[in-house]
């Protein structure tokens, strides 16, 4: 914060006082106080406009950055050199890369990897770099989407040798979505010369080729949002002015010869862009910097004759070498090769050529590596590439939020006579303010805070005036864990002792009293500056600023905003690449320790900001994770930091979903089963008065597909909210998050899988795929709920109009309004008035009928929620449900009536209890099938060890998709489809049969029907012939699914227990 001052400064100030004291010997004292007024008021304010443009020109000194790749890629170790480099000497050069500085818990240093994003300030000759390390593991995906909501650009880093992996696709498109400005580091070069013993061009040839995917990933996530933007504006819909103007399909990202990419060996301390080498070769071949920087990479070539840059032509018909392999790789190589050959020659002569400072102990030293690593940490320091390449080519925090805001927080349409334009106008202002990252004081803070995290008490330095130790009241209790908030400070300043107002996701400014749930005030106790594990306490910080604040964990739980205002939007929620899938039961080993159990799920559900704490119809305190080390983690804080009591925990609680066998080949077939009136279930409910039919059919897969990645999206549409804030990056796309309409929007996607789902099918038969296309929109219109929790992947139908009243019954029609949320045209003969009848009993039944609507609908969301064969949800069906409602038979008077609906109970619950045995027992009826989550798995290993990790995919029921060797490395890439309940442990496994040489990745990809009967029973000869009879029928893996679900549940199981029992043997005793 910039404070003006009354003392006389500036280079004026000594004539200044000379005049002063020349005037005061002619003039009198008071006239002397007046003019010593007058001037100090003016240079006051000339200092304060002096200082505001000071402050100006160090708000572009400021850069947000964060490091994202692949697990083992080298992310920490970067780091480790940076620190060493600018750190302010918190970590000594000699260590950097070994002592994994970022990496402070000791789970991080006992496996070697990142677990956390952590933060810390840099100084750069005159600039301030936070760098966020985040983690590469699968596990920690939150910790990076936390990383890279607070950070204006990103250091892409990939290995070398193992190139582009399935996390580098994954954090490039958390780079696109959170609109960061990326650039490439190509790490661990030192590999392909002491490993691959690659030539200086077959090194340069890789290197290309890991540019050139980089770059057609970008390219992809371009062409994607092009593609839909056009089909937004195509249709119709609002967009913004910046649509379509920053689309250029023919320019890389990535490209080195714009500085944005540097190559390095982060372990060993050295790296280079191309403008270092373009320096040191610019006065040897009488050529410009800037020319040397174009052609040093590409296929630019050096004639010697002519001592001329020459394209691929005019060097003619030799075995000429591009410049990068002659001019920058064929002098690494020599060094390296000279080193570790003992030839000290070269090295000695790049010490004199650079005038290199290096001890004459690290030049005696016998270890190679140790003497290369002094010489060329000393040459091409990696600090310098790296740091500067950020100065130059990041954004500072005024260009990177004005290109950023459409994304922190999107454009809000605001219309009705209603609202008060005074809000409007305040929050409109205060979003100019995030856009222009505007840090005066008068100006409205605006910070996001993107998780929790937990620091012990003790560890915190000491405020001013604080006794140490003194924890305060930080809504911890008695806790030794003290929660800070990771938050980045986007408009104003924010100070010590500031109250702000806390706001959630769903604050809506002018909504008013209605929103009081979604808006706390808190004070804020303290505010650090993070330096890696340690703080440095601060009193102040501005916009731009990465801080941790104290004070706010009893306001917040995962992440919100933070505003001087009321009147603010919110930021817009943070995506998520997967969800927590890995769910287990934990309970206290002495059950008289459940209240601290209690207290240490809420420690651990604010201070991850990826885990989930829930509890199960049963009563189980259930915790989800990631994966298995992020559970591993968990498990492990709890007993030791939050809870600090022994658990026990469960086996892993696999999530399936249940469906029917439907050959989608034939669309026209399946379309047909609603209308057959044969094939259909019904059932009654006790008091006779209502007849339920249902009939079901299998969803088309693209349909399905679509309403399951939706959900969250639905429950704005429809009215309900799915309880789920966590994405899935690889499904939610960004134009239907932002997109005004998202109705229209859902519904042509709708439209869109139905009709390529059925051309893809019907190829050859356009006249029959045209018939099922008309038929599939008639029934799109006849959407009467969604379920289960009113926004999942099965649809009820209301039934159809043929299925007229009779004089006896009525027909429960229902009413297709959710059809009507979707933009489907409603059939608006469905709908179920009372038509004008004779008699007061048939209105008294249409009114019946009406009131039982909402009895049919939850019948409907009981039964798709728990399915016939294990209780789990149904996924992917279609319900028709033909509901009757007749008057009561014989002749009851009105006590006899009264005291059937007490036998029975009450007509409603009858409806639900029927509806939901219906659709249960239609289910069983048409070949019941278990739906399992799939894994995608991404595999490494040696060629020597394919034979053992097929063995162990093998006994993983894995589906193996694709195998390729990487070019020029023994490696083999592997990827397969892994069952989610098949996958704990797997890694383990892995490991232990391949030596440690394989390791895999695994990612949540997508939901697929187990092929196989539950109930089958071979009973004709001839499957008695092909599947053997008794103990000689191979196990029904679906069948051992659905039993030990249905045994963790408590549902009956059945199974003999005594399978042949004249095969029995009674053991004789060993004594």
């Amino acid at each position: 914060m910039c404070h003006a001052t009354t003392s006389f400064r500036g280079p004026a100030s000594s004539s200044i006082r000379k005049a002063v004291r020349v005037f005061q010997s002619f003039a009198g004292g008071f006239f002397v106080s007046l003019w010593q007024l007058r001037l100090g008021i003016e240079f006051e304010l000339e200092e304060m406009m002096e200082e505001e443009e000071s402050c100006e020109r160090d708000r572009h000194k400021i850069r947000n950055i964060c490091i994202l790749a692949h697990v083992d890629h080298g992310k920490t170790t970067l780091a480790d050199q940076l620190i060493a480099a600018a750190g302010g000497g918190v970590v000594h050069p000699k260590v950097a890369g070994r002592v994994r500085f970022m990496d402070y818990l000791d789970e991080e240093q006992r496996r070697a990897i990142t677990m956390k994003s952590s933060s810390i300030a840099l100084r750069y000759k005159d600039h301030t770099v936070n760098l966020i390390d985040s983690p590469g593991h699968i596990d920690f995906c939150g910790e990076v989407s936390t990383a890279a909501r607070l950070s204006d650009g990103a250091l892409l880093l990939v290995d070398a040798v193992e190139g582009v992996h399935i996390q580098t696709h994954a954090v490039l498109r958390q780079c696109w979505i959170e609109r960061l400005s990326p650039c490439l580091v190509l790490n661990k070069l030192d590999r392909l010369i002491t490993e691959l013993k690659l030539t200086p061009s077959e090194a340069y040839t890789r290197l290309l080729r890991i540019v050139h995917e980089v770059n057609g990933i970008v390219s992809a996530y371009k062409s994607q949002k092009y593609l839909t933007d056009v089909d937004s504006l195509l249709a119709g819909g609002t967009t913004s002015g910046e649509l379509l103007e920053d689309y250029d399909d023919n320019e890389d990202v990535f490209q080195p010869q714009k500085g944005n990419v540097v190559f390095a060996c982060a372990l060993d301390g050295w790296g280079f862009g191309i403008h270092e080498f373009a320096e040191i070769y610019a006065s040897k071949l009488g050529a410009s910097v800037n020319a040397l920087q174009k052609a040093l990479w590409g296929p630019r070539y050096f004639n010697p004759k002519t001592k001329m840059i020459v394209g691929k032509k005019g060097i003619g018909g030799g075995k000429a070498k591009p410049m990068f392999v002659q001019f920058v790789l064929e002098p690494l190589w020599q060094v390296y090769q000279g080193a570790l050959e003992g030839d000290r020659g070269l090295l000695d002569k790049v010490i004199r050529s650079f005038n290199l400072q290096v001890p004459a102990r690290e030049l005696q030293n016998k270890d190679a590596k140790v003497v290369l690593q002094a010489v060329m940490s000393r040459w091409l320091p990696v600090s310098d590439a790296i740091l500067s390449m950020a100065v130059k080519c990041l954004p500072d925090p005024v260009t990177a939020q004005a290109f950023r805001i459409s994304r922190l927080i999107p454009v809000h349409e605001v219309s009705g006579d209603g609202v008060d334009r005074s809000v409007v106008e305040e929050a409109e202002l205060t979003r100019k303010a995030v856009e222009g990252c505007d840090w005066r004081p008068e100006i409205p803070c605006v910070a996001f805070v993107a998780k929790m995290f937990a620091v012990p008490i003790r560890m915190l330095p000491p405020q001013v005036g604080q006794i140490v130790g003194s924890s305060g009241d930080d809504g911890e209790g008695e806790s030794d864990e003290c929660f800070l908030a990771f938050a980045r400070i986007f408009s104003g300043v924010l100070s010590v002792g500031q109250r702000v107002f806390v706001l959630s996701a769903l604050y809506d400014p002018l909504k008013g009293e209605s929103m009081q749930k979604h808006i706390q005030e808190a004070e804020l106790k303290s505010l650090y500056l993070m330096m890696g594990q340690g703080l440095k306490v601060v009193k102040s910080a501005k916009a731009g600023d990465v801080v941790a604040i104290r004070g706010l964990g009893q306001h917040i739980l995962k992440s919100a905003t933070l505003s001087s205002t009321r009147n603010c939007w919110p930021f817009s929620s943070m995506a998520f690449q997967v969800s927590p899938t890995l769910r287990v039961a934990i309970e206290p080993s002495d059950p008289a320790e459940t209240g601290a159990l209690l207290k240490g799920l809420r420690l651990l559900n604010r201070a991850d900001p990826f885990v989930e704490v829930t509890v199960s119809a049963r009563g189980e305190h259930v915790l989800a994770a990631a994966g298995e080390v992020h559970l591993e983690r968990c498990i492990k804080d709890l007993k030791e930091r939050f809870a600090k009591v022994s658990l026990e925990v469960s086996p892993p609680l696999v999530s399936y979903k249940e469906t029917i066998e439907g050959e989608v080949s034939n669309v026209l077939e399946n379309l047909k089963v609603l209308s057959r009136s044969s094939d259909y279930v019904e059932k009654t409910t006790p008091n006779g008065r209502c007849v339920v039919r249902v009939q079901v059919m299998k969803l088309l897969p693209s349909l399905t597909k679509v309403l399951d990645e939706s959900s969250d999206l639905l429950g704005d549409i429809i009215g309900v909210k799915s309880g789920q804030t966590v994405k899935n990056l690889e499904t939610q796309r960004p134009s239907i998050l932002d997109n005004n309409n998202p109705a229209e929007v859902l519904r042509k996607r709708i439209m869109d899988v139905v009709e390529s789902d059925i051309l893809s099918r019907n190829e050859n038969d356009k006249d029959h795929a045209e018939k099922c296309k008309l038929k599939w929109l008639k029934l799109l219109r006849r959407i009467w709920a969604l379920g289960p929790r009113q926004i999942g992947a099965n649809i009820l139908f209301t039934p159809d109009i043929k299925a007229e009243s009779t004089n006896t019954s009525v027909l429960i029609r229902g009413c297709s309004h959710v059809s009507e949320k979707l933009g489907f045209e409603a059939d608006s003969s469905n709908s179920n008035s009372v038509s004008e009848t004779s008699s007061n009993e048939s209105q008294a039944l249409y009114m019946d009928a009406e009131r039982l609507e909402s009895s049919v609908i939850t019948g409907f969301q009981l039964a798709t929620s728990a399915g016939p064969l294990c209780d789990e949800p149904m996924w992917g069906l279609a319900f028709v449900i033909e509901a009757r409602v007749s008057p009561f038979t014989g002749l009851y008077d009105e006590s006899e009536a009264h005291q059937q609906s007490e036998q029975y109970g009450i007509f409603a619950g009858q409806v639900i209890a029927t509806v939901k045995d219906a659709c249960r027992a239609a289910v069983l009826q048409n070949k019941p099938r278990l739906v399992e989550a799939m894994y995608f798995c991404e595999l490494n290993t040696p060629t020597e060890y394919l034979g053992p990790m097929y063995a162990v995919l093998s006994r993983r029921r894995a589906r193996v998709l694709k195998e390729e060797m990487q070019e020029g490395s023994p490696f083999f890439t592997v990827h397969a489809y892994v069952p989610v309940s098949e996958s704990f442990g797997f890694a383990d496994e892995l490991r232990r049969w391949t030596s440690g040489a394989a390791s895999a990745l695994l990612v949540l990809s997508h939901w697929e029907a187990l092929p196989e009967d539950p109930f089958f029973v071979p009973k004709t000869e001839e499957e008695i012939e092909e599947f053997g009879d008794g103990s000689s029928v191979l196990p029904n893996t679906a069948r051992k699914l659905i039993d030990a679900v249905r045994r963790r549940k408590g549902l009956p199981v059945e199974e003999k227990v005594v399978q042949h029992g004249t095969k029995q043997r009674t053991l004789a005793r060993k004594v």
